[in-house]
């Protein structure tokens, strides 16, 4: 039984490694060269990418894109942490009907759910057309922040659902009777109990939803017009129309460390907020 456990870690320490950390070294190997990648009699190491990946041209869109992603966070909590309070308060069987229709959105694929928005918010769109047969003036829904954060907090709200949706349903119903055998109120319930309960859960939405947010480039390339760009619109252009892909690597190596830093940073907060609720 041992040596079953041990051949089922190896293979997949070994799958981690060429599918993920292999990757990462590539990039950052790629990140450190001057001169022609292609040509590897004439390259070099160099900082020159990380100087040119941290001037003010790139900063401004790695701190838009941290906003961006922030802001899509923020709302993707407080709709998604109420819905998945109410989920979890319901009978086992209406549970799984609400996780059937959070689940659904995700069945179709995702450029096609991006595209759907299109429709929705274009200047000839749904909402317009519906504004125009009110005689009142149409209004610019796409092509700038406002598309962008709702075709993002559209995709990626499932992904803060859930968690807490997990969360909050493996909370002991017997910490609740007993808060109020004692005469707790449902509000301290809450702040007492379930929502210190559910931080871990909160933590998982928070990356899941933090993560592909602030890397996204279809959605920010098709409701942003193809002019709004974001970090990964930035990767995307440096590596694919620029073929400059040592920038693009230094670019990706900054933002993995940015986002490392971050969620470390949330972590630690999460783990205090736990434990101090805890005691």
């Amino acid at each position: 039984m041992s040596k079953n456990y041990n051949g089922i870690v190896y293979f997949y320490g070994v799958w981690v490694f060429v599918l993920i950390v292999l990757p990462l070294i590539i990039l950052l190997v790629i990140s450190f060269i001057g001169g022609n990648i292609y040509d590897l009699s004439n390259v070099s190491f160099t900082f020159d990418n990380y100087i040119e990946a941290l001037s003010s041209n790139y900063i401004g869109v790695v701190i838009k894109s941290l906003v961006i992603a922030f802001v899509c966070n923020i709302i993707c909590l407080l709709i998604g942490y109420p819905v998945a309070y109410i989920m979890a308060s319901m009978k086992p069987k209406n549970r799984n009907i609400m996780v059937l229709l959070v689940l659904a959105p995700m069945w179709s694929n995702f450029l096609l759910r991006t595209y759907s928005w299109m429709v929705v918010l274009g200047n000839a769109g749904l909402i317009n057309s519906m504004l125009k047969a009110l005689n009142f003036g149409t209004v610019q829904l796409m092509y700038n922040d406002f598309g962008v954060i709702l075709g993002m907090v559209y995709n990626f709200l499932p992904f803060m659902i859930l968690p807490i949706y997990l969360s909050l349903t493996k909370i002991d119903k017997g910490l609740e009777e007993a808060a109020f055998d004692l005469g707790a109120k449902k509000i301290d319930v809450f702040t007492k109990i379930k929502l210190p309960l559910s931080i871990p859960g909160i933590f998982s939405g928070t990356t899941l939803v933090f993560l592909p947010a602030i890397t996204s480039f279809v959605i920010s390339r098709l409701l942003g017009g193809g002019q709004y760009l974001l970090v990964g619109n930035l990767i995307e252009y440096k590596l694919v129309s620029q073929q400059a892909w040592q920038v693009g690597s230094a670019i990706a190596i900054i933002m993995i460390i940015i986002l490392l830093t971050i969620l470390s940073i949330i972590r630690k907060l999460a783990k205090n907020k736990l434990e101090l609720n805890i005691w």
